[in-house]
């Protein structure tokens, strides 16, 4: 009966929406990559983290993930890279944080990977959220690696 107690209590506390390290379940990938989709063409701001305003890389990616899943993330890129677990490139799954080198440091940009080799983003200065093909050289170069950021709701 202990058990049974500490499980449910463990449980609730796990579906507080402030709790960044949750376990993102395969069918909530669906709205999170719609609601990305639907934000393209938004465009990129420095600090930004609202489709108001404009969006950098990793404001992108922690709206979207408050808006879809009430989920609360890291502010930067670096810091999300050390959520959920890592995930290898040929076990990406729609709704996984992928993560690039463009700044000549680690875990600099991050996006979020849409399936069939493509994530979306908030590019840098001048751009707009838009899809890109990790597979193209600019990409591939710059690849440090994925996350799955996990959700039980």
């Amino acid at each position: 009966m202990k058990f049974i107690l500490l499980l449910s209590v463990l449980a609730l506390g796990a579906c507080a929406s402030d709790k960044p390290y949750v376990q993102m379940q395969h069918g909530n990938a669906g709205g999170i990559t719609s609601y990305a989709r639907s934000l393209i063409g938004t465009p990129y701001k420095y600090g930004g983290d609202s489709p108001d305003s404009g969006f950098d890389c990793s404001g992108f990616v922690l709206h979207v993930f408050r808006h879809t899943l009430s989920v609360k993330l890291p502010r930067h890129s670096e810091e999300m890279s050390r959520l959920g677990q890592g995930v290898s490139a040929v076990n990406l799954r729609a709704g996984d944080l992928v993560f690039f080198n463009t700044l000549q440091r680690r875990f600099s940009h991050v996006g979020i990977y849409l399936g069939g080799d493509r994530f979306i983003h908030a590019p840098s200065s001048g751009g707009r959220v838009r899809t890109e093909n990790m597979r193209d050289a600019y990409w591939k170069k710059r690849y440090e690696g994925a996350r799955r950021i996990t959700w039980r709701g």
